[in-house]
């Protein structure tokens, strides 16, 4: 995976309009698009036991979301999620359920104040490599 990541600016704006309707919990999606640009955002419901301090997308709507990209026509690029109270880099547990190596990891804070209210990060074998966003 190259060291950048390529979105719409429209989209970024989405994520970070998502991460603050709900501050307290932590929202969920998947990003998608063509040739490396992130053209679209899928949210998701966060169907964690505790959404305040985790995401997990139920296996069914997971499914649902990938035919949608599918049908589309476009590539899964991309996964987000919020980080309402921590620093937005990969905790434990994010290193440990990235199951999609190919995807970038984007975390979103959803405070007013942060200096970078969205990252991204490549996540294989354990290894993060934070990435340089492209807004587009």
């Amino acid at each position: 995976m190259p060291c950048t990541i390529q979105i719409r600016s429209e989209i970024l704006a989405r994520l970070i309009e998502h991460a603050r309707q709900e501050p307290l919990k932590e929202c969920c999606g998947l990003l998608a698009g063509r040739g490396g640009l992130i053209t679209e955002a899928f949210s998701a419901t966060n169907a964690a036991v505790d959404p305040a301090r985790a995401y997990e997308i139920a296996p069914e709507e997971l499914f649902e979301l990938i035919r949608k990209i599918r049908a589309a026509r476009l590539e899964l690029l991309g996964i987000y999620h919020s980080h309402p109270s921590a620093e937005n880099r990969p905790s434990a547990r994010d290193i440990e359920r990235a199951f999609y190596p190919a995807a970038a990891y984007f975390i979103v804070s959803p405070g007013a104040d942060v200096e970078l209210p969205v990252r991204a990060f490549s996540i294989r074998d354990g290894m993060i490599t934070e990435l340089e966003i492209q807004v587009m």
